[in-house]
């Protein structure tokens, strides 16, 4: 719980910002010691792509030549070019000596990423030193076409869709809810033997809910003002993290407490939450370990442009994938033993449900991740950042439709029908 703290902690407080409205200084010798200052970087597509950078100075800014450079991103891969050069490779090239300049970019055969870099007449010379001059205080704005073909969409080719995206699925989880609140809250406040499992799953479902809600309260402003409200980004992400620990959570307690307690346990009470001291360990170990390699990613990544830890390419986030390949060789193994001495056909079936929920809610980022290398370079994230969602969401329905289905709950549990929620001899004798 305290790694948790610390990543909600650091990311509120640390974030960047995930805006294409951006707003800073231009400073020259930060251009000086890289060789041009970075600013953003924005994916371009089609006709009418635009550029609007807005000055408070520009008498400030001629005094020192002061340029916006834009390069396609594969244009400065090379380290091998002197300052002059890099320069000199810019595609466009702004004079910045107006308080406001705007640049229409050529159509993009296809959608292609393009970074501003600041220079101005002091960043190649080395030798010289810089005067004492204030920094120039700056807004741009980067716009794709809209529907209608005219520049006033934010959103990068690699972000465009999302809104949409968050926007169902809250609607999908509005209407669920509205369905099967009553019964969930029925079968929760009646205990019973999955008590513990129907409460912990409830909290992954709602703190992945939640993850939804700030998502889309993010970027349904930053459609309209390409800042958005970064706090909510930050917050969704931590949602989507400890959602992410709880699950994991959840499944080894159950797996390892199932195997670990099966030979002292009464056959008339299988698939309980079966406590040991090994099982426990496995799973704390388990929690701390992944908590531990989200808050590292969440530093590895905090001057990241991207919005969505899901398709991140650092070293957190490989040894986050190998951490998930790990657990569920670990269930594997788990279930198998389970499965391969049980002969009942009903109980096997549900270890196989079981094991299906298990697998497509840890499997499915590196699986995306592998697949996503088939689509085009502005699709990626969002077939990763979609499929994840969508994946443990329906791995979600599955836990929950297995422990809350009534014919099959009755014959895995052994118990009377008097103690099993969601019954049909329960509701008749309540109503």
């Amino acid at each position: 719980m305290s790694c948790l703290l610390s990543v909600v902690v650091f990311t509120l407080l640390g974030a960047e910002v995930w805006s294409k409205t951006v707003t800073g200084q231009f400073r020259s010798g930060a251009a000086r010691e890289h060789g041009g200052q970075f600013i953003s970087s924005f994916m371009f597509t089609g006709d009418n792509g635009l550029l609007v950078c807005r000055l408070e100075d520009s008498a400030l800014a001629a005094e020192k030549e002061s340029r916006l450079l834009l390069y396609p991103v594969l244009d400065l891969d090379s380290d091998d070019l002197s300052c002059s050069q890099r320069l000199s490779r810019a595609q466009f090239s702004i004079l910045l000596h107006q308080d406001e300049h705007n640049l229409t970019l050529p159509r993009q055969a296809s959608p292609t990423t393009w970074r501003a870099l600041y220079a101005d007449r002091y960043t190649c010379q080395v030798s010289s030193e810089i005067p004492a001059l204030s920094d120039l205080t700056f807004t741009i704005l980067m716009f794709n076409p809209d529907s209608a073909g005219n520049p006033l969409d934010h959103f990068s080719a690699q972000e465009a869709g999302l809104v949409s995206f968050y926007f169902l699925l809250l609607l999908a989880y509005f209407v669920s809810g509205c369905i099967y609140f009553q019964p969930l809250f029925q079968a929760v406040r009646k205990g019973g033997p999955m008590h513990t499992v129907l409460i912990v799953l409830t909290i992954v479902l709602t703190l992945h809910g939640c993850s939804a809600i700030c998502n889309y309260i993010h970027l349904a402003r930053y459609s309209r003002d390409g800042v958005g409200i970064p706090v909510m980004g930050s917050l969704a992400e931590c949602w989507d993290m400890a959602s992410q620990v709880s699950m994991l959570y959840l499944l080894l307690s159950l797996c390892l407490g199932w195997t670990l307690g099966r030979g002292r346990k009464p056959q008339s009470r299988p698939l309980q939450w079966e406590r040991s001291p090994v099982s426990t360990a496995a799973a704390v170990g388990g929690v701390i370990t992944q908590g531990v390699l989200l808050l590292w990613q969440q530093f590895s990544d905090s001057h990241s442009d991207h919005h969505s830890f899901h398709s991140e390419r650092s070293l957190a986030f490989l040894l986050l994938i190998a951490l998930r390949l790990i657990v569920t060789l670990l269930l594997a193994s788990v279930l198998y033993q389970i499965t391969s001495t049980e002969r009942s056909t009903l109980r096997r079936d549900f270890y196989l449900s079981f094991t299906k929920g298990c697998f497509l809610w840890f499997l499915c980022q590196p699986v995306l991740v592998l697949a996503s290398a088939i689509f085009d370079e502005h699709q990626r994230e969002k077939v990763v950042t979609i499929g994840v969602v969508l994946c443990q969401s329906i791995s979600m329905v599955i836990l929950y439709q297995l422990f809350l289905s009534r014919s099959l709950y009755w014959e895995v549990s052994s118990l009377s029908s008097v103690s099993l929620p969601l019954t049909m001899s329960n509701h008749r004798g309540r109503y």
